[in-house]
């Protein structure tokens, strides 16, 4: 990998610490889903003669789900009339176009192939739903190697609560402190440093529309996944 590898925290070298496991985001993070994501919203607006919007405005709202999607194809939000509508025609359009173009984010797969080499756990944990995540991770095919795959349904809360980190943590089997979760939202280092886990910003990923990442409180920043094997 050419350039510069290293691992920043507050513009200082992070040194290598023992980590056990590592845990991904989904959306954004992990894998690129915002093309499937737009078709599904696009599909939608030409259906009601609607301009289509263009990838890189629907990438910046990805991470929110139905709810981003929507307000930025539709100007609508939860509790507004004819949103539940939506959202619904919404959800069913991308369960059926799941994997059209969905890929991993690349450097994820040589990420992936270093853990295993390391003897290392990997898994998932994202507030996408079972519904669309299990086979999502079937179709890329992953699921087999994840050792957990943790969704915003899993348990009773979703991140930026802890509760869905610390049932990764427990279903590996590794102590939370010796876990690092990468994300691309401010929710994913918010919900990881509640857990007790070092927490990575993934630079390449979406980032939402909130806080800039350079004020969000991280341990690790990186600009390409495989820079976070320094850390390991």
């Amino acid at each position: 990998m050419g350039g510069d590898s290293r691992i920043e925290a507050g513009g200082a070298e992070v040194p290598g610490v023992e980590t056990a496991a590592v845990l991904f985001d989904l959306d954004g993070t992990f894998a690129d889903t915002a093309p499937d994501l737009g078709f599904a919203l696009n599909a939608m607006l030409e259906a009601r003669a609607k301009p289509p919007l263009p990838l890189a405005s629907i990438r910046k709202v990805a991470s929110s789900g139905a709810r981003g999607l929507l307000g930025l194809g539709f100007g609508i939000a939860p509790g507004d009339a004819g949103y539940d509508d939506l959202a619904r025609e919404f959800l069913d359009l991308y369960e059926t176009h799941l994997c059209r173009d969905t890929v991993l984010f690349p450097g994820i797969a040589e990420l992936l192939r270093a853990l295993d080499e390391r003897g290392m756990t990997w898994g998932i944990v994202t507030n996408k739903a079972q519904r669309f995540t299990v086979p999502l991770m079937q179709l890329l095919p992953l699921e087999q190697r994840a050792g957990c795959v943790i969704c915003g349904d899993s348990t009773p809360y979703r991140k930026p609560h802890p509760a869905p980190l610390l049932a990764a943590a427990q279903a590996i089997g590794v102590e939370p402190a010796r876990c690092i979760y990468l994300g691309d939202d401010e929710r994913d280092m918010i919900a990881g440093r509640a857990a007790g886990m070092r927490v990575a910003v993934a630079e390449y990923g979406y980032l939402g529309m909130g806080n800039p990442p350079q004020a969000w409180v991280a341990d690790l920043r990186v600009s390409h996944p495989l820079q976070l094997v320094a850390a390991l």
